[in-house]
């Protein structure tokens, strides 16, 4: 008894082995943080800080002890950490080894002592949430009861309800005043639930909710999982695909923080919430950003991990336990850690048990173990948990084998998770994490905790029977084996309790909206200087791009809109005029005096800095585009992210976020620099970029350009911002850059339209009737310039220049012409923009390009026999340009020749002549085809 407190009392006791900080040796075992030493030299001394009365400690260590005891006592816990670290730091200076305790006791964080009581109605909150649990299920079960292999999942959303259920009943605010409220990264598997809770609030109606997974029956359904672009007007983020969630949850608090230093949102205490599964921390994307979290001090982000043991197929981790290992990688990366392993049925066996066996036998299991026990039944852990010891066999002696069984992992108690995040959302300085133990399968009788349950899509009679009788579901038998959903009425207790709920924290979640913006583009007109060509100068489109970008940052009404993001290539793009501009963001500002900082473009960094620059990596800058582009809906700020990149580096390296930004509605320009296969030179094989746009064709909504000229780059940027922000399109753009210099002509009149459309005539024949038709596209456009020329006058072959921007936007334009013509057979033909630009024109095309030949073999089924493409097949090379477009034979001689040839095989010249030219070109025609070597 210390100060009318008593010690013993206060918390529960367990043995010195697990009382001492852990730490993970190399091997995988465990140690100690003052050496296991101790142990062997204890003797029976009691002592003072929820410890057993009968511990036992050397009289020196005893001597240490008391005195940290009546520190902790007098001072309070702050001041007893205090002293740990001097002493750990003091240690350190005399060079002793202390290995950090980077995981703790296999316990709740917060011990019972430190829990607040339950605010809520636990009986009405438990109703709700048996509600919600049946609907979820009834919802699946019924819809593969009559469309057998529909899909659907239901152990994710039952591991995860009471998590779930916790924060919508007391923590997830939708608004915070006028501001937007909290967001919710929801684990993709549990849609069923959310989905459920939204019939109960009346969002939803029985027809749709009997529409899961029937979208296309003409009449509203629901999406598999969270996709917002097929429920604009509920979900927010799509997170299925395992690591996109938490990866971008991590960068959205980041750009929230940046809003909010910028001045474009208003500081609040809105919080970023992300469920997570275990099993998708497998996953290199959910824990590749964690520094990034604790390093800007991210408080404004909670992650809940579903820890319910189980992936797909199995085991998270069979031979070991999770909870353990992301408590380690957590605590490491910075965060705050609180774990809620055990519930409140639990506390009562800590307290009578003075030996800390207890504790001892959970930390002697793996959680291949705990699986096994849940799915087995109380009998079975009896004899295989309990009945190691028999000292624990007599402490649960007076438990049934059905109170055995029932006894609940932290995930299922809403005290312990109320308190936990209670924790997380007061905590300041740091992210928090919260690794829940739960259940996977929690309520579904024989298939809960087994390897199968996450195929498990729907119930046999005596699983249904089992459930509607433990959650006390009134539903017919009949109409619970075909899944009929419940809703009580309106005035019932539980939905008045759920809706007051709601109302209190401001709005129903998830829900998406895009206010009307009043936006206005800025008129081409004022991108003279870009359309007016370079007046002999010689530059690149990337260089070109640079310019525009400052001159749209210094612009009076959207300048403060532009959100410029690189990752780390800041200066390869040229990008050091605006780092001087705007500077870098930098959350504490610049705490250093950069070296440079007598030059005029020094390196700048401040808390209101513009640019992101994410540093080396492609999937960071991602999210942040991602953050960025669809801030619109999310912040009511129609933010413009630029994200420039290597070329090779974007879709085929995130691809995957790329099409979660298309499903989230997500606007901006994907600016990809350093393109095509051949403008960059020296790099080689897994730099140089021939396919982009052949993945780029893949999205929807995405418009990708593959510009020539400054002027056609700032025709596409002005109407993509006019496209997007002001006339609302939920589309976003893809536009190579190159970085070859060459002087840019001033736009010709009359090629607004066809810049965006994909194709207008850039040079017509300067002798007359064109023969024969040249495409290009980025810098091979000045190949086939100079092809021209030599046709003309070499061989006396008149041909006209097409200058293509986007092959894609063809080809989509083209395919939309040719459905409706199929689709209405009685009225005239249209036709598709590609044929109505070329009518008139003769003679073979042959189209050249940076990239592979699929790109232009795009419009082959519109333009029949007459096209031949050239392109950048195969894996790169390292040399200069000359060398590689000679080598893929995208050169202008590879031009001529591919000209001649085609038109001597249809006869219009002559086969010998055309043969001699390949010689005369400096062609070789038995070499092997670059799209093999």
């Amino acid at each position: 008894m210390r100060n009318g407190i008593n010690l013993a009392q206060r918390q529960k006791p367990w043995d010195l082995d697990s009382r001492l900080p852990r730490f993970d040796r190399l091997d995988g075992t465990h140690g100690d943080l003052f050496g296991d030493d101790i142990l062997d030299k204890a003797n029976n001394m009691e002592t003072k800080l929820a410890l057993p009365a009968q511990s036992k400690f050397s009289e020196e260590v005893a001597e240490w002890i008391e005195a940290f005891d009546d520190l902790v006592v007098g001072e309070g816990p702050v001041q007893g950490a205090e002293l740990i670290a001097a002493l750990r730091q003091r240690a350190r200076e005399a060079g002793i080894s202390t290995p950090s305790a980077l995981t703790t006791p296999y316990l709740n964080t917060i011990p019972k002592h430190d829990e607040v009581p339950y605010p809520g109605d636990r009986k009405l909150e438990e109703r709700l949430e048996a509600l919600i649990r049946w609907n979820a299920m009834a919802m699946v079960h019924g819809q593969n009861k009559k469309d057998a292999g529909i899909g659907g999942h239901l152990s994710t959303y039952s591991s995860l309800a009471t998590l779930l259920e916790v924060g919508y009943e007391h923590f997830f605010r939708a608004t915070y005043g006028d501001q937007p409220g909290d967001f919710i990264y929801f684990q993709g598997h549990a849609s069923p639930g959310v989905y459920a809770r939204a019939y109960l609030e009346g969002r939803f109606d029985d027809e749709r909710l009997l529409h899961f997974r029937h979208e296309l029956r003409g009449k509203p359904g629901l999406s598999s999982y969270p996709h917002p672009w097929l429920m604009p007007d509920f979900w927010r983020f799509p997170t299925v695909s395992m690591g996109i969630g938490p990866l971008n949850a991590i960068y959205q608090a980041r750009f929230m923080r940046y809003l909010e230093n910028r001045s474009l949102i208003q500081k609040t205490d809105r919080k970023i919430w992300a469920f997570v599964g275990d099993g998708e921390t497998d996953e290199v994307d959910t824990l590749g950003a964690l520094n990034i979290a604790s390093r800007e001090k991210l408080d404004n982000l909670i992650f809940v991990v579903n820890c319910n043991l189980q992936r797909l197929d199995g085991p998270v981790r069979g031979n070991k336990r999770i909870i353990d290992e992301l408590e380690g990688t957590f605590r490491g990366a910075g965060w705050l850690v609180i774990k809620i392993v055990w519930g409140s049925d639990w506390d009562e066996l800590f307290e009578r048990d003075s030996s800390g066996l207890l504790l001892k036998r959970m930390e002697e299991c793996v959680d291949g173990d705990y699986q096994s026990f849940k799915a087995k039944g109380g009998a079975y852990l009896r004899q295989h948990f309990f009945g190691k010891y028999p000292e624990l066999l007599e402490l649960v002696s007076d438990k049934t084998d059905e109170q055995l069984e029932n006894l609940h992992r932290g995930g299922h108690d809403r005290c312990k998770i109320y308190n936990a995040y209670r924790k997380a959302i007061n905590h300041h300085g740091s992210p928090t994490v919260i690794l829940a133990k739960t259940v996977k399968g929690y309520g579904m009788g024989a298939n809960q905790s087994r390897n199968a349950s996450h195929q498990e899509k729907k119930l046999t009679d005596s699983g249904l029977a089992q459930f509607v009788k433990r959650f006390k579901i009134p539903v017919p038998e009949q109409e619970a084996k075909l899944g009929k959903p419940y809703r009580p009425a309106p005035d019932s207790p539980e939905i008045v309790y759920l809706q007051e709920r709601r109302r209190a924290l401001g709005g129903y979640l998830p829900h998406r909206e895009v206010p009307k913006l009043d936006f206005k583009a800025p008129r081409l007109k004022e991108f003279a200087e870009w359309t007016g060509g370079s007046k002999g100068r010689e530059v690149s489109t990337t260089m070109g791009f640079v310019s525009i970008l400052r001159h749209l940052l210094k612009d009076p009404v959207i300048g403060k809109l532009i959100v410029p993001i690189v990752p780390d290539e800041a200066r390869t793009f040229g990008l050091e005029s605006a780092i001087r501009q705007v500077a870098i963001y930098a959350p504490e500002g610049q705490k250093y005096t950069p070296h440079d900082n007598d030059m005029l473009l020094y390196y700048r960094e401040e808390q209101d800095g513009q640019i992101l620059e994410e540093g080396i990596t492609e999937a960071g800058s991602m999210a942040s585009f991602t953050a960025a582009g669809t801030a619109y809906s999310n912040y009511r700020v129609p933010t413009i992210p630029f994200y420039m990149y290597y070329s090779m580096f974007g879709f085929q390296r995130v691809g995957d976020m790329i099409w979660a930004f298309a499903d989230s509605r997500g606007k901006g320009f994907l600016m990809g620099g350093t393109a095509g296969r051949t403008t960059m030179l020296g790099e080689g094989l897994q730099h140089q970029d021939g396919h982009s746009h052949v993945l780029a064709s893949t999205v929807p909504t995405c418009l990708s350009y593959d510009p020539a000229y400054v002027y056609e780059l700032a025709v596409i940027v002005q109407d993509g911002i006019r496209r997007m922000y002001q006339e609302g399109e939920p589309i976003f753009y893809y536009i190579t850059m190159y970085n070859e210099d060459y002087a840019m002509p001033a736009m010709p009149e009359g090629v607004r339209d066809g810049i965006v459309r994909g194709i207008y005539r850039f040079q017509a024949a300067p002798g007359g009737k064109a023969t024969a038709q040249l495409f290009g596209s980025g810098p091979i456009l000045n190949e086939v310039v100079r092809a021209q020329g030599i046709l003309a006058e070499k061989y006396g072959v008149e041909t006209d220049v097409w200058s293509v921007t986007s092959y894609n936007e063809l080809r989509r334009e083209a395919l939309g012409v040719e459905r409706w013509n199929r689709l209405h057979p009685t009225q005239p033909e249209k036709v598709p923009y590609i044929l109505e630009t070329l009518k008139g024109t003769e003679g073979p095309i042959i189209a050249a390009s940076d990239y592979m030949k699929v790109v232009p073999d795009q419009l082959s089924p519109w333009l029949s026999t007459r096209l031949v493409s050239l392109g950048t097949d195969g894996f790169g090379r390292s040399d200069n340009r000359e060398y590689l477009r000679r080598h893929f034979e995208v050169n202008a001689e590879s031009i001529v020749a591919a000209t001649l040839s085609r038109l001597a095989r249809e006869g219009k010249f002559d086969q010998a002549r055309a043969q001699e030219a390949f010689t005369e070109l400096g062609l070789e025609t038995e070499t092997a085809d670059p799209a093999h070597l």
